[in-house]
């Protein structure tokens, strides 16, 4: 029970509101106050006419940056805004492709047909080609087939990370061109 008391302080101490400014002069800005430089007790008692809370906005200006507004609302409407900035975000989707060191045509051709549609979505493409037992003796081959992979997508991707050998794996990273998000929105619309 004592945690969530804690919690709940550090919450409040984001910003300090009402008696906990303890500056000598405030600057006051918002909708329903006149703005300007009011000493701190001035505004506290602007603050209470409006039955609304005096918050410290910007605590390293000189003076000190208050408004005078509902703390809840606030609180609330910057963690919408929050939501919103993160629902916003660019998510990568990495979409991985495994060949065989002695993969054949068909196989191949099926997922390149794969990795352009992946592409086209707007997601990154790991292609490796996995080595069991005794094919690491097929590493140039491995390598010729990323790369011949890579020379194919060249419409579509361009390499972030040319073929490397990590371990039984040879990985090679394709990212998705900029042109082909841009019409993919256009054609959304």
């Amino acid at each position: 029970m004592r945690n969530n008391f804690r919690d709940s302080r550090t919450k409040k101490e984001l910003h300090r509101i009402n008696d906990r400014i303890r500056v000598p002069e405030v600057r006051l800005v918002g909708d329903n106050v006149e703005q300007g430089i009011y000493p701190t007790r001035e505004a506290l008692r602007i603050a209470q006419e409006k039955e609304l809370d005096l918050v410290e906005i910007s605590p390293t200006a000189a003076p000190p940056v208050c408004r005078i507004i509902d703390y809840q609302k606030f609180l609330y409407q910057q963690k919408k805004k929050q939501k919103e900035q993160k629902a916003k975000a660019v998510k990568i989707v990495v979409k991985e492709i495994r060949f065989g060191p002695q993969t054949d045509d068909h196989d191949y051709n099926f997922k390149l047909k794969h990795a352009k549609s992946f592409l086209e979505e707007g997601a990154k493409v790991k292609a490796y080609v996995f080595f069991k037992g005794r094919s690491i003796l097929f590493k140039e081959q491995g390598e010729v087939l990323l790369l011949r992979f890579a020379n194919d997508l060249e419409d579509y991707a361009k390499v972030e990370q040319l073929p490397v050998l990590e371990g039984k794996r040879m990985i090679i990273m394709l990212a998705p061109k900029k042109q082909n998000t841009a019409k993919k929105e256009q054609a959304a619309e």
